[in-house]
């Protein structure tokens, strides 16, 4: 599957090089290959990458605790906020790339939506630092009701989290799609360092995460969440100076008009000419007025090349309407859109995953011994900090290591596929479900004879997830980059981040469903208490590992037969469209 994606590959690399490069500076200005772009300009927007992630992670891996102990949520709704303010984040990353390749272009999009970002920020500072801002403190020994946020505390306390939504959504794709960006498809040693440069960003955002979880949430902990949101802010605005400073380095992409209307046009043209017969040689569709075809015809999805049928009155001079005749290449784009949508499916399970190890892992370890020694505690949401600092070393070792030794196994430049990255990864993420349920089974047990299991048993779940992000976090961004065309590669890597939207709307949805369905008459379900020892915490885990199992081989079947289209597609046409 490799060597067939990599010749694809390839052999795309030579039709793009016939393409002129549009790129300008800030000005406006055409530019040139000496100073701008390459990875100088690309470390800029990491340190954006690092630092954002800095900030919002620190509020998002210990929001639970936040919304839970200051606003009073009940768990199950505390873990619910949580996810869906999360699932927002990735969700709004569609409207990001959206505007970056329709009107602003990704260096606008992320001013503008950074600054709002750290506003939401701000917000959230505030409502934590005064107490008259959030439901009055309450102790749970006395027997005294805690009282849950509402009116205005909610309002302020939901108006600042969907502004943080708002503004990382709509950066988070134009971050990774401005960095790459920076390598000129049409330069073969630049475009070859793609790879590295994904590797480099997957750093930047585990170095972001380590610091969020360690640094950060120990400040949370000791000083208080409104010190902790100070921090995020700080953080948040390096982040947009470090970007500023590359102003005079970047390769900036022009906005080239609505995406959606060229998708819409090739549906209703197709709708409206479903009648008539495909001509006998691909040869007589229409082609772009000049005769240049960026991406060549394909076999699948047929039904759409009936709006490349030229009618009769096409065909003596008049001309048609674009909702009513579209060239190859735009037929193309739509076929590669639905190309990537079972892949794009196929990770939802793994961030629902994901969801899990930022709520109620985060519970199940504040259920657990988190004394190291006498004197020091671990912050349950400081666990989450354990993958990263193994990632810190490992990504590294990935580029140094594992590439040049696959790549000569492989002959693939990235060492293996991003396909075969992605797949790696999603069995990898099963064993992390396995091992959250079997800790947690030993930590009822334990708790109902009185004694406490240590916090350091819930590592290997983390440790395994991490693992598992390394590949298929990494392999998918790198996938869809690569299979975009000019003009759609924010909104291509923004349906990379919308993946974990879904995964963490449908966390919110299993919950719910669990609860109803194992209710039963006392109404009671798996996840419906407050204390996790009451709970069924294990048995959720397990209905996890078994539906990312099925997830695993649902993926084998896409993925395999995505690299057999290509493969037949290389045979075909040389100079096909990558995969």
């Amino acid at each position: 599957m490799g060597d067939a994606l990599e010749k694809t590959k390839t052999k795309s690399k030579e039709l793009t090089s016939m393409s002129e490069d549009t790129s300008v500076d800030w000005r406006g200005r055409p530019c040139t290959s000496n100073k701008h772009g390459g990875m100088t300009a690309a470390a800029f927007v990491l340190g954006l990458q690092a630092f954002e992630m800095m900030a919002i992670a620190a509020v998002g891996n210990n929001l639970i605790t936040y919304v839970f102990t200051q606003m009073h949520f009940p768990l199950s709704k505390s873990a619910n906020v949580v996810t869906n303010f999360v699932g927002t984040v990735f969700f709004l990353s569609l409207l990001g790339g959206f505007l970056s390749d329709s009107y602003l272009g990704s260096f606008r999009t992320m001013l503008i939506f950074g600054f709002l970002e750290l506003s939401g920020f701000s917000l959230l500072t505030v409502q934590a630092h005064y107490p008259r801002l959030r439901p009055l403190a309450c102790d749970m020994g006395t027997g005294q009701q805690c009282m849950e946020a509402k009116g205005y505390e909610a309002l302020m306390l939901f108006t600042a989290l969907y502004l943080v939504a708002l503004g990382s959504g709509c950066l988070k794709p134009n971050i990774i799609s401005h960095g790459a960006d920076q390598f000129r498809r049409q330069h073969p040693t630049q475009f070859q360092k793609l790879s590295t440069f994904f590797n480099c960003a997957y750093f930047a955002f585990c170095t972001g995460e380590l610091l969020a979880l360690t640094l950060l949430v120990w400040v949370q902990t000791h000083y208080g969440m409104d010190v902790g949101f100070t921090v995020s802010t700080a953080a948040m605005l390096l982040g947009l100076i470090s970007l500023l400073a590359g102003t005079s380095f970047f390769r900036n992409s022009p906005p080239r008009g609505t995406i959606f209307t060229p998708i819409a046009q090739v549906f209703v043209a197709a709708f409206v000419k479903r009648k008539q017969i495909y001509p006998s040689n691909s040869e007589m569709l229409h082609r772009s007025q000049n005769g240049v075809v960026k991406l060549l015809h394909t076999d699948k999805f047929r039904f759409l090349d009936k709006a490349c049928i030229k009618s009769e009155e096409g065909r003596v001079g008049s001309e048609e309407s674009q909702w009513k005749l579209c060239t190859v290449t735009q037929v193309e784009q739509v076929k590669i859109i639905l190309s990537l949508i079972p892949i794009f499916a196929c990770t939802i399970i793994f961030n629902t995953i994901l969801a899990q190890l930022q709520t109620f892992s985060v519970q199940q370890g504040a259920a657990m011994n988190t004394c190291l020694t006498n004197s020091f505690q671990i912050p349950p949401a400081s666990l989450q900090s354990i993958p990263y600092i193994i990632l810190i070393f490992l990504v590294p070792l990935y580029e140094t290591a594992f590439v040049p030794l696959a790549r000569r196994i492989t002959h693939t430049n990235s060492g293996i596929s991003p396909l075969q990255r992605v797949g790696t990864g999603l069995f990898v993420a099963t064993f992390s479900m396995v091992s959250a349920a079997l800790v947690e089974k030993k930590r009822r047990n334990s708790s109902v004879v009185g004694s406490s299991l240590s916090i350091l048993w819930i590592a290997p779940q983390f440790i395994i997830f991490g693992i598992s992000e390394l590949f298929t976090a990494v392999g998918l961004v790198e996938f869809f980059y690569k299979q975009s065309v000019e003009g759609m590669q924010s909104f291509l890597t923004a349906m990379t981040y919308c993946s974990y939207s879904f995964g963490f709307y449908l966390s919110s949805l299993l919950v719910s469903l669990v609860n109803k369905i194992t209710g039963g008459a006392s109404g009671g379900g798996w996840l419906s208490h407050n204390d996790l020892n009451n709970d069924r915490l294990d048995l959720f885990y397990w209905l996890l590992a078994g539906l990312s199992l099925v997830n695993f081989f649902n993926y084998l079947f896409w993925a395999n037969r995505y690299s057999q289209e290509h493969e037949a597609q290389d045979l075909e046409n040389p100079t096909s469209k990558p995969s």
